[in-house]
């Protein structure tokens, strides 16, 4: 017999949480849900992790939903102290429909001038096309996909099993082109992508190319993490429906690791890189400008140098020019003055006196800045 979900309404003391950097991947510095569990019950969801679950059964994950009663409440209060960045949010699960709590929340972030970034895998999200729209005229809104296969996949019905009540790939892709056609940022976040599913060339391709023809404008790209107990109930699950993926999951996911231990992920994601080459899409999300926001040099500057650190990461560079970027790009995103002024005022000198900006950092920001003088000059590149 099917487990039938239960609803538990309550009003937490707080509901938005606050990243020490800006995520280089989303480009998000804020995020607020309004549920705890979800029906889709993908699983090899990271949510049953322990820190993200409080339940004391795992199963529960999926059947007892936590819904929180005050969220845009607490939102539009705590919103109201932070500087404007933007907000990873919204929650289409089944629950949606009747609390419509992430629409609630969409139109706190509307009515407070915040963007907002979301990651869906359901077309319920149309439901709020209009306020999506609003929020994107003001703020700018970004609306990605969680896919990870298509249905020409041989081994689509497997990845449906996995990915249990969330809504087939196909409606997905027909959500991307209604949003693409809207006038909406979107794209498809492969994440994760699991060894011996969905990892071979011809998925991967596959998914570039189903993004590229639906009006997708990025794929991005991860591996699969598995920790504390949702390890254990993902190897039970694979033990259970597919026993035969087994022995591969615990060759890559020994005991006490989270992230793949000898998987190939710098081989995928470079097959990745080149088919987004080829249908034309980035394999980075580009990073959304915010109407009237005053360092928006600076962080374009960010996106550059986080761009390059992944770069360097699938050319398998050394970890200290991957960090030597990444803390500068830290840095300048927490400068408050335009690095434009910086550089007028005090040359490269003033560069250098940015944290973690030494001197070949500095003339990199340099040349990167009288290029994009040249770009912004009437009559130069666009």
């Amino acid at each position: 017999m099917s487990r039938r979900s239960v609803f538990i309404p309550y009003r937490p003391k707080t509901i938005l949480n606050k990243s020490k950097h800006v995520d280089h991947w989303f480009w998000t510095r804020y995020s607020a849900y309004p549920y705890i569990g979800c029906q889709h019950g993908c699983e090899f969801c990271y949510c049953r992790e322990r820190k993200y679950a409080p339940y004391e059964a795992v199963d529960d994950f999926a059947y007892v939903i936590k819904v929180k009663e005050n969220a845009p409440d607490l939102l539009r209060r705590a919103l109201s102290r932070t500087p404007v960045e933007m907000v990873f949010t919204g929650d289409y699960q089944p629950a949606e429909r009747k609390f419509k709590k992430s629409r609630q929340m969409l139109e706190v972030c509307l009515e407070m001038g915040f963007p907002v970034f979301i990651l869906e895998r359901s077309p319920l999200v149309l439901r709020d096309l209009d306020l999506i729209q609003e929020i994107h005229r003001r703020a700018r809104a970004v609306v990605a996909f969680s896919i990870v296969d298509t249905p020409e996949s041989p081994k689509s019905h497997q990845v449906r099993e996995i990915e249990r009540l969330s809504p087939p790939a196909s409606k997905r892709f027909e959500a991307m082109q209604v949003l693409a056609t809207a006038g909406i940022p979107t794209g498809t976040c492969m994440m994760p992508i699991l060894p011996g599913l969905c990892d071979s060339p011809e998925n991967l391709e596959a998914v570039v190319r189903w993004t590229a023809e639906h009006g997708g404008q990025f794929v991005l790209a991860s591996g699969l993490t598995l920790s504390d107990q949702q390890r254990e109930y993902f190897m039970d699950f694979l033990g259970d429906r597919f026993p035969a993926l087994l022995p591969l999951y615990r060759r890559f996911y020994p005991p006490g690791s989270y992230a793949p231990s000898g998987y190939p992920w710098r081989e995928v994601a470079l097959r990745i890189r080149e088919y987004c080459a080829g249908y034309g899409l980035p394999d980075r999300m580009p990073r959304a400008v915010i109407p009237g926001d005053k360092r928006t040099m600076n962080k374009r500057l960010v996106e550059t140098f986080a761009d390059t650190c992944y770069a360097l990461e699938l050319d398998d560079a050394p970890a200290y020019k991957v960090w030597a970027y990444r803390k500068a790009a830290w840095a300048i995103e927490d400068l408050e003055q335009d690095i434009r002024l910086v550089y007028q005022q005090l040359g490269r000198k003033g560069l250098q006196s940015i944290p973690n900006v030494g001197a070949d950092l500095a003339g990199e920001i340099e040349t990167w800045l009288k290029a994009s003088e040249s770009r912004d000059r009437p009559g130069g590149l666009q």
